[in-house]
């Protein structure tokens, strides 16, 4: 079974049991830049902001080639978190031609500079873009970098842990309701993990890995 292909699948089911998506605006990553997704909200009365990369191959390369050195910066902030310290700026721009996707109304240009704490003068660079149908009256540059701040929160502290933690995309669980339940049972256990204070998942797992009762207390069983 392909997962990934079955994640897709599942964006109208999921939002489904969500009985009034009006005026929420919906984040999702570049799996989910789907014009089908588009319009499925669009009849559900939402908005949206989506992470566009290479599964979109020609609308990455219009987002690309908008002239964003003539763009100035709309909004910047500074993070320090896992070792590192991070500055984004994000730049938009009006979309009125050039941009071949349904709905679109800005395009945002996000970049992201990091340096690890330890090694204060290497810096790395990556530069994402989205689309969103909000309008530039609707949400302001720092209304945008918040939404995809929440959104890469969400990544970092529970799809980030599975993916890289739990090496999720590896397992060999694949058949019936199998993956279900462990996705289930990975985030239970990352959720009991945050509950206690832990912060990284990967050395908490190493200090309940070396004493089972500790898990067990957390559980509440003595």
């Amino acid at each position: 079974m392909d997962t990934k292909t079955n994640e897709i699948t599942r964006f109208g089911i999921l939002l489904d049991q969500i009985s009034d998506l009006t005026g929420v605006v919906v984040t999702a990553d570049a799996l989910h830049c789907q014009r089908e997704h588009v319009t499925y909200l669009a009849g559900r009365g939402a908005h949206w902001i989506l992470t566009a990369k290479g599964n979109q191959p020609a609308l990455h390369q219009q987002l690309t080639n908008l002239p964003w050195h003539q763009a100035p910066v709309a909004d910047r902030d500074t993070a320090r978190g896992h070792g590192r310290r991070e500055i984004r700026t994000l730049k938009t721009l009006s979309v009125s031609i050039g941009i071949a996707f349904t709905g679109a109304a800005q395009a945002i240009q996000i970049r992201r500079r990091r340096r690890r704490l330890n090694q204060p003068r290497r810096f790395t660079t990556e530069t994402l873009y989205a689309v969103t149908d909000l309008l530039a009256h609707q949400a302001k540059p720092w209304q945008l970098a918040d939404y995809t701040r929440r959104h890469w929160s969400i990544e970092n502290q529970t799809h980030w842990v599975r993916d890289v933690t739990y090496d999720e995309d590896r397992s060999q669980i694949r058949t019936g309701t199998g993956p279900q339940v462990m996705a289930i049972l990975r985030n239970a256990a990352i959720g009991a993990l945050r509950l206690t204070g832990a912060t990284n998942i990967a050395a908490a797992n190493r200090h309940h890995a070396r004493n089972p009762n500790r898990s067990l207390a957390i559980l509440g069983i003595t």
